[in-house]
């Protein structure tokens, strides 16, 4: 029997992805998105591939999920929600902190509300958490073994020593794969707001009869991401300044380290969450499993696009980023099956053709840097 389900978000990066995928598989799609200008332009018919790509494909309803009467018209008949709705960007959590905390948070709490307090058929909830929750991961120091070091601050960062401390360990830290049991403590406005979604729908559901499950995901990248947005990914943020013969500059040393995951990696990873069992009340981390420095991202992506800009390592730095942090996918893998299938350099490959085929980006970037500045948060 084919099986009814709401996409929260479903029309942004990871979502209409998603969708795609469950037509594909008989699934009836619900989606609700409110078609932020951020992500679709400020005329999505014409500005957002992504929507293009859905929207008569599937029931949409624009909307926000901090409207009550929405969500409850989205909910109706549905077997499965999958939670993707939320604003991102580290940076741009830490001055738009009531936005962040209405949206992520309380459109969480609306929804989970709604569940608790109305018949509906929804039977599995899945949830878009983040490796913002983990801050800074988790460290191996040779006194102590496993530490978790705490946020950087700004004295530190302010002198060019930029990598994290842990009291009493004198000799270098070394990041190692973070997993689900590490310790739980967001550097970030975000970062909150994602552990706080996750804990929510991790003990309403349970209670309320239905099966949650809640995905971690790294920094997801590939063909269809948004360009304009310049608080989400520094493959976007890059990739527009390169094609607009700007130049990159590349925060702290370029020696800080991310896990990121391809779009289809991510996609086929919430689908085992959707349909296997095994998942039910579980978390998992969802990434490559493999760190990537900042300054061998710019090679990458100046080797694939053919072109030269110049490259400014500047020793700047945000407040509120982590130093390094990458997966450790053990349980997904021995839980779910999952297994990463396209690997960094294949990845690049194809998010680079892609962009070689879009109109030149509107670079947003340094607006961005300014917001941030008022603000204090950009050094």
């Amino acid at each position: 029997m084919n099986k009814n389900i709401l996409i929260t978000g479903g029309a942004g990066f990871i979502g209409s992805n998603l969708s795609a995928r469950l037509l594909e598989k008989g699934y009836a799609v619900t989606v609700l998105d409110n078609l932020s200008m951020q992500i679709h332009g400020d005329a999505p018919e014409s500005t957002s591939r992504l929507y293009r790509s859905i929207k008569d494909k599937v029931d949409f309803i624009e909307g926000s999920v901090t409207e009550r009467h929405l969500l409850a018209r989205a909910i109706e008949n549905q077997d499965i929600i999958v939670h993707l709705a939320a604003e991102t960007g580290t940076g741009q959590s830490m001055y738009n902190i009531q936005h962040y905390t209405n949206v992520n948070i309380g459109g969480t709490a609306l929804l989970l509300d709604l569940l608790a307090n109305t018949k509906h058929h929804v039977d599995k909830f899945v949830v878009a958490s983040s490796r913002a929750i983990y801050g800074e991961g988790k460290y191996f120091c040779d006194e102590f073994g496993i530490v978790y070091p705490g946020h950087r601050t700004d004295a530190f960062m302010k002198k060019g020593d930029f990598e994290v401390k842990y009291p009493g360990c004198n000799a270098p830290l070394r990041a190692v794969p973070t997993d689900e049991d590490s310790k739980i403590h967001p550097s970030s406005v975000y970062g909150i707001t994602k552990q706080n979604q996750e804990q929510m729908v991790m003990t309403v559901c349970p209670a309320i009869g239905i099966s949650p499950v809640a995905f971690r995901y790294q920094n997801v990248y590939g063909p269809g991401q948004s360009l304009s947005n310049p608080y989400t990914g520094i493959l976007s943020i890059f990739s527009t300044l390169i094609k607009n013969g700007k130049e990159i500059n590349v925060f702290e040393d370029g020696r800080e380290t991310r896990d990121f995951v391809f779009i289809d990696d991510v996609v086929e990873a919430t689908i085992l969450g959707i349909e296997k069992e095994e998942a039910n009340n579980g978390i998992f981390n969802v990434g490559s499993g493999m760190p990537y420095e900042v300054n061998s991202i710019v090679k990458a992506l100046l080797d694939n696009f053919k072109v030269d800009v110049p490259v400014k390592i500047s020793g700047n730095y945000r407040l509120g980023d982590i130093r390094h942090n990458y997966a450790d996918l053990s349980k997904i893998s021995g839980t779910l099956g999952f297994e990463p299938q396209t690997n960094f350099k294949d990845g690049i490959k194809q998010f680079v053709e892609w962009v070689n085929d879009q109109d030149l980006p509107r670079d947003n970037y340094q607006q961005s840097i300014e917001e941030m500045k008022q603000k204090g948060l950009f050094k």
